[in-house]
């Protein structure tokens, strides 16, 4: 029986060619990994030095006076936190220039009108945290002037004395009594009324502008108190200047809701009411808000407030007013 073998021939020239392109493609494929891994070498140097556009940049070679005009178009807030970017910021952040821009503009005026001669402050951020923290009394101590500590916007504290309380002159019906933590010399108390109307007024020129404001009545009530729960005054807040009045019952001798808690109405028969419920204030008053009102920028024009109950003459008593409170909203 015959085997047949394979025969075997040497390979040409031609059939080499083959194998060269292959190391070719081999040496391209390497040189392209290679080009590939030094690309993403550079990247990552890339983030490490940050954008190519901050590269041999020194932000504290610039003039403090340019990081401090900087600083100024911020918020009081934000100049706080400047103080902690370094030594530059601090120096720039806490400078009177940052903080002489957040007083407002008459503020050395209204400060005049203050009896108080512990008023005089190394820097303007001292006076600024002083006039945050500690109210000053002002137009003969029957207003309390203070700043909201996060904008700088300005803030009131009308007496009782500066509000228009009918029957108020008279000590059948009212009574003014000094009380230890009031920030008043005197408060009004009421004795016995049935015709319950109390209102105030001020300038809008002596608001800081282009700011959302509230009112607010500042209280307590005896636990004698009685009037209060079902015949439900209505508080009111507009401008004389043909503006829209806002108008809302308040609920004086509903429950106080306490610092931190949200603000529900909790009686079946007021829920589907506009009521405003009272709020418990560290200071140890009761707040109530009687509305809101934006002050525009622009001519002056006098914004008025109040509460009554008029309609029921229901007879209300126990009700302790320190004044109204006018600052801006927040949120």
């Amino acid at each position: 029986m015959t085997t047949e073998r394979t025969k075997t021939y040497p390979l040409s020239n031609k059939q080499l060619k083959p194998k060269k392109n292959v190391d070719c493609m081999w040496e391209r494929a390497r040189q392209r990994n290679r080009g590939e891994k030094k690309m993403m070498e550079e990247e990552k140097e890339g983030e490490r030095s940050g954008p190519p556009c901050a590269c041999g940049v020194d932000i504290s070679v610039l003039p403090e006076g340019c990081i401090s005009d900087t600083i100024a178009l911020t918020t009081p807030k934000d100049a706080c936190r400047a103080c902690a970017v370094s030594s530059i910021f601090r120096a720039a952040a806490e400078s009177n220039a940052v903080w002489e821009s957040f007083l407002p503009s008459d503020y050395q005026a209204i400060i005049a009108r203050s009896s108080s001669d512990s008023l005089s402050f190394s820097s303007k951020k001292q006076l600024y945290l002083s006039l945050s923290d500690n109210p000053i009394l002002i137009d003969d101590a029957k207003k309390r002037f203070f700043l909201d500590k996060l904008s700088g916007n300005k803030c009131y504290l009308l007496s009782a004395r500066e509000l228009t309380i009918a029957w108020g002159d008279d000590s059948r019906y009212w009574r003014w009594v000094s009380l230890p933590e009031s920030r008043f010399s005197e408060v009004a108390e009421l004795s016995f009324v049935c015709w319950f109307d109390i209102n105030g007024k001020m300038s809008t020129s002596m608001l800081s502008p282009k700011t959302n404001y509230a009112a607010y009545l500042v209280y307590k009530l005896r636990s004698r108190a009685h009037g209060f729960k079902h015949h439900l005054p209505t508080a009111s807040i507009g401008t004389t200047g043909g503006g829209e009045v806002y108008e809302q019952t308040v609920g004086l001798g509903l429950p106080a809701v306490e610092p931190g808690q949200q603000d529900q109405v909790v009686l079946p028969q007021l829920q589907q009411q506009h009521t405003s419920r009272p709020k418990q204030r560290n200071d140890g008053w009761l707040e109530i808000e009687l509305g809101q009102f934006f002050n525009e920028e622009g001519e002056a024009d006098e914004l008025r407030f109040g509460l009554k109950e008029v309609k029921c003459l229901s007879v209300k008593s126990g009700l302790i007013v320190e004044g109204i409170e006018i600052r801006p909203t927040r949120g």
